[in-house]
């Protein structure tokens, strides 16, 4: 019968711990099992996975296939405030003008205004995204911003981004739906008590 002070570890679950640096006799070598000097013989001196001494890696070496989200990535040309500064007063921004005027070159996905510097003239500015920063400039100054809309042709029909279909709808349902009475109806208890009461 085992009791607990008869009771043993299981053969094999302990060992001796392997003592490195004592000498030839220790069975480990004079080298502590490290070998002759270089990078992995010193203290620290383990590399990483995949390293290949400086050289470009295999991973790096090899073609990459299959789905990747860079595909779609969409770059805007970027504008900033300080660049519209030197606009008349109520002169109608958009891609088309800044193109003309070589403040934005190369092919995107359109045009992105962002907050910085400062205006000082309301100006009209078209864009496809602005920051709230830049809006927020804008407007201040008596300016005013709108925002393009992009048609996606899905199938055999077109439609409107998301996000500026749905900001179009809501004129559209609000108009649509009544709104609750706001008065309420009296409990049917009540109304039989009073009953009973004009009987007698």
């Amino acid at each position: 019968m085992i009791r607990l002070h008869s009771m043993r570890t299981r053969p094999g679950s302990r060992h001796r711990v392997k003592r490195l640096g004592s000498g030839e006799s220790s069975g480990h070598g004079k080298t502590s099992g490290k070998g002759h000097k270089g990078q992995k013989a010193r203290s620290g001196g383990s590399l990483r996975l995949g390293f290949e001494g400086g050289q470009m890696p295999l991973i790096r070496r090899l073609p990459k296939r299959g789905f990747n989200n860079a595909a779609f990535h969409k770059n805007y040309a970027i504008v900033n405030l300080s660049e519209l500064s030197s606009f008349k007063e109520g002169t109608v921004v958009n891609e088309q003008l800044l193109r003309e005027l070589n403040l934005i070159r190369g092919h995107g996905a359109g045009l992105k205004i962002l907050g910085g510097g400062e205006l000082k003239r309301g100006l009209t500015v078209e864009t496809d995204q602005i920051s709230a920063s830049a809006r927020e400039k804008i407007e201040k100054a008596g300016g005013t911003v709108t925002l393009r809309t992009k048609l996606i042709v899905m199938g055999s029909r077109v439609a409107q981004e998301p996000a500026l279909a749905a900001a179009a709808s809501e004129p559209a349902a609000t108009a649509g739906t009544k709104k609750p009475s706001s008065r309420k109806k009296a409990p049917a208890k009540a109304a039989s008590k009073k009953r009973s009461s004009g009987k007698s």
